[in-house]
């Protein structure tokens, strides 16, 4: 299978880089607007250079969407005119109203899939296997300031909503109660599903980059790296002693065997699989609306 990458930024750069690993693609083809950068992605990793999106579509089967958030639509219009199978970097679109206008577009004849790169973090699975009614689930998502940013997306949309995919379409189902606060760069959201409390953090401000996931049950304790994919169980054996006039509590920990695999190759093999198979792609463009819909309701929070 003959591929396709538009975009060359760092994102787009790692999907050739991928591409160009995996036995089942054949060959690569690379468009950018910016000609030199297409040629020296192409070059280093042995992909082909296109001369305009028209020659990449002629040439490939599917293609991988990587550029920047707010030329998501475009790009995606001209594929869907020639029935291209697309897998669009999250988000999907800039705004929710975009979402909606791409989706009633989508050809039942293709496979359209967004790029929500966590959902295919081996952790996420083993976490979800564990998860039994949970009193307290929390995540962090702080990254130090980055050069590469837009400005054209708040943490929300840039990091937290990683999060935001986890939490509606793997961890929960149903609509949460939600109350948020923040500025650009941090926000910080609670959400209520039934019994269990839900704290979400995102950052582009911190000193130390954490990705992590903590979760409290009656039997047990969660958590999770998603940067080292580990994932560690705490369980209380119920003894209690006295060191130093300080209650201690003894438990035992266990550590979860996690087949580590770097999430990006999952996600394309993912991909290429739903193709060849026409099944489709674990995150479906509705999802990925519902993620931008729910980010637009914690952005309109924090502004009030």
């Amino acid at each position: 299978m003959d591929v396709g990458v538009i975009g060359t930024g760092q994102m787009g750069k790692n999907h050739v880089r991928v591409y160009s690993e995996l036995k089942e693609v054949g060959d690569v083809y690379v468009y950018d607007l910016q000609s030199d950068a297409a040629k020296q992605v192409s070059k280093e990793f042995g992909a082909f250079a296109a001369s305009d999106i028209r020659e990449l579509i002629r040439k490939v089967d599917a293609v991988s969407v990587c550029v920047p958030t707010p030329y998501h639509f475009s790009t995606v219009w001209e594929l869907l005119k020639k029935e291209t199978h697309i897998l669009i970097e999250k988000p999907i679109c800039q705004r929710s109203e975009e979402a909606k206008k791409l989706i009633d577009l989508i050809s039942r004849d293709i496979i359209i899939g967004v790029g929500h790169i966590e959902r295919f973090n081996p952790i996420v699975a083993e976490i979800r296997n564990m998860m039994k009614d949970p009193l307290f689930v929390e995540l962090k998502r702080h990254n130090p300031t980055s050069t590469r940013l837009s400005g054209t997306s708040n943490v929300v949309e840039d990091l937290m909503i990683h999060d935001i995919d986890i939490i509606l379409h793997t961890l929960f189902s149903g609509t949460p109660s939600i109350h948020a606060m923040g500025t650009d760069d941090v926000a910080s959201v609670q959400m209520r599903y039934d019994e269990s409390v839900v704290q979400l953090s995102a950052s582009r401000k911190s000193s130390k980059k954490i990705r992590m996931i903590h979760i409290e049950q009656e039997d047990m304790t969660i958590e999770g790296d998603f940067m080292t994919q580990e994932v560690y169980v705490y369980r209380k054996p119920g003894k209690y002693k006295v060191e130093n006039e300080r209650y201690v509590q003894e438990n035992i920990v266990e550590k979860v065997q996690v087949a580590k695999k770097e999430p990006l190759r999952t996600e394309l093999q993912t991909f290429l699989s739903c193709v060849k198979t026409n099944t489709p792609f674990p995150v479906t463009p509705t999802q990925a609306l519902e993620n931008i819909e729910l980010c637009e309701i914690i952005t309109n929070q924090m502004q009030l």
